[in-house]
């Protein structure tokens, strides 16, 4: 087994070491040649890493026995991802040496400063984080943009606020509003779908927000986007139905003005739909589009929102992670006449903007992620592998009734909502019920899993439920595969 020696640099600064020199100290403190692991232009938050993934493949392979690192920070900046890397290395017997802070996890005394250390490094950057939150919010509530890119459609511009402090709000985009604007009144249209549109802007050459394409997603997230409304008390009651928090008093929604939607978004719950308990505020900057248009588009979107994905994916139990190494959209399983499976990119073929041809062998993909699980499941323990079965179901149904009352007590305080409109609202909310009823009994029917797992003996649902848990994503090129893993 072999020691080695971890190095990272984020950015290249003047007053920063760089990886070489991090490398050359470790290696005269270890006395001795080492095996390099080096990511350049990579946070320490981002445990994703390359050369820092390989590192743990090795060390779960039993090739690594000492592992050196410059300063704590280069291998990881949280308590939580630290915990769970300092248990990969305790399985495997590694030892873990830091040469800045002086310890080694070989001695009591190391291993007690080592989480003493991380501790104090965590709550540093939990308090800076909090001020970030802090400001990011009171921006938001003053009408400005909070920060990061704008929006598709917007540029970043300046203003002054009411004490005549410069502030940074929207400013319409000639070229690309005329796009989003044509988005909007497209998906009005009756018989049209996300899909179609995507597929007329792709063969125009249009260029998509992040990527030269448009896709579903790209679109959804455009349509869902509340900074384009002329907001007025339509969209106002729109919001306060869904349970959203109205930061700005009612005359502010005047029918000129965007809206900015705050608020941290969960994994498990549908990320545009559900907005409770978000921030609704009046933007400084002037919306382009009508708010009967944007509701109407709303309300499409509400429709057309799918609970479960029944029937999907049959081919093959990594279906869902699949991705092109080339242009990162979904791979999907196709069968020559021969009956033999294959992949392709759905880029290629839904909206024909890559070139990829993939060759790799979905069978011996499997075979070696199967091999690669296995491994990590022998050092699970058992008390954390049972599945626990959780209604999951119950409290989104609760929240639909919420939403009802609150539709109806909106309805009861404002003349401006016709009955139309709540009749509309409160016969989808009956819907999206019954869906979610059959989405739970069909969950009912879902295995469970044995307290003691052995992939290959596992059915086919089984295999794509561990699966998920332990893979980020496959990124397939044109023979080869790379593995993005959630450990």
């Amino acid at each position: 087994m072999a020691w080695a020696v971890y190095a990272r640099q984020s950015v290249e600064k003047k007053n920063s070491i760089s990886i070489e020199s991090q490398i050359e100290f470790c290696k005269q403190a270890a006395g001795q040649e080492l095996s390099v692991y080096m990511d350049r232009g990579y946070s320490g938050k981002n445990t994703h890493r390359p050369s820092f993934q390989k590192l743990l493949n090795d060390i779960q392979s039993g090739k690594i026995e000492k592992l050196y690192v410059y300063r704590l920070d280069r291998f990881s900046r949280s308590v939580a991802d630290f915990g769970k890397l300092w248990e990969i290395l305790s399985a495997h017997h590694v030892e873990f040496t830091s040469i800045n802070e002086n310890f080694d996890t070989s001695t009591p005394m190391g291993r007690a400063m080592l989480h003493i250390i991380m501790v104090f490094a965590q709550l540093e950057r939990e308090t800076t984080a909090e001020r970030v939150k802090d400001n990011y919010y009171r921006r938001a509530s003053l009408g400005a943009w909070p920060g990061g890119p704008a929006p598709f459609g917007f540029t970043i511009g300046r203003c002054t606020d009411s004490q005549g402090h410069a502030v940074p709000t929207l400013l319409v985009e000639p070229e690309k509003s005329e796009i989003v604007r044509r988005i909007f009144e497209s998906y009005a249209e009756d018989g049209a779908t996300l899909g179609s549109i995507a597929k007329a802007l792709n063969q125009e050459g249009v260029p998509g927000p992040k990527r030269s394409t448009w896709d579903n997603v790209s679109l959804s997230r455009l349509l869902h986007t509340p900074c384009y409304v002329q907001a007025d008390e339509q969209v106002r009651l729109h919001y306060q139905a869904l349970g959203a928090n109205i930061c700005s008093e009612p005359e502010d929604f005047d029918g000129v003005h965007g809206v900015l939607l705050v608020g941290k978004r969960e994994r498990s719950v549908k990320k545009y739909t559900d907005v409770k308990d978000h921030n609704v505020s009046v933007l400084n900057s002037v919306g382009f589009i009508p708010a009967q248009l944007w509701l109407r588009c709303q309300d499409k979107l509400i429709r057309n929102t799918q609970i479960g994905n029944n029937g999907k994916g049959k081919h093959t139990w990594l279906s869902g992670v699949l991705k092109c190494a080339s242009c990162g959209y979904a791979l999907k399983i196709a069968y020559k006449e021969s009956g033999q499976r294959y992949l392709q990119c759905s880029g290629r073929y839904n909206v024909s903007r890559c070139n990829a041809v993939i060759r790799a062998d979905l069978t011996a993909l499997e075979s070696e992620i199967a091999i690669q699980i296995q491994k990590m499941l022998d050092n699970v323990p058992e008390e954390t592998v049972e599945e626990k079965r959780v209604d999951t179901y119950a409290s989104q149904l609760e929240e639909i009734d919420r939403r009802a009352d609150r539709l109806i007590d909106a309805f009861s305080e404002s003349p401006n909502m016709s009955p139309t409109y709540l009749q509309r609202a409160l016969a989808r909310l009956d819907k999206e019920r019954q869906q979610l009823l059959e989405a739970r009994k069909r969950d009912s029917r879902r295995p469970t899993l044995p307290k003691k797992l052995v992939f290959d003996h596992l059915s086919f649902d089984e295999k794509k439920l561990v699966a998920a848990q332990f893979i980020r994503r496959i990124e397939v090129g044109n023979d080869t595969a790379e593995v993005v893993w959630n450990v």
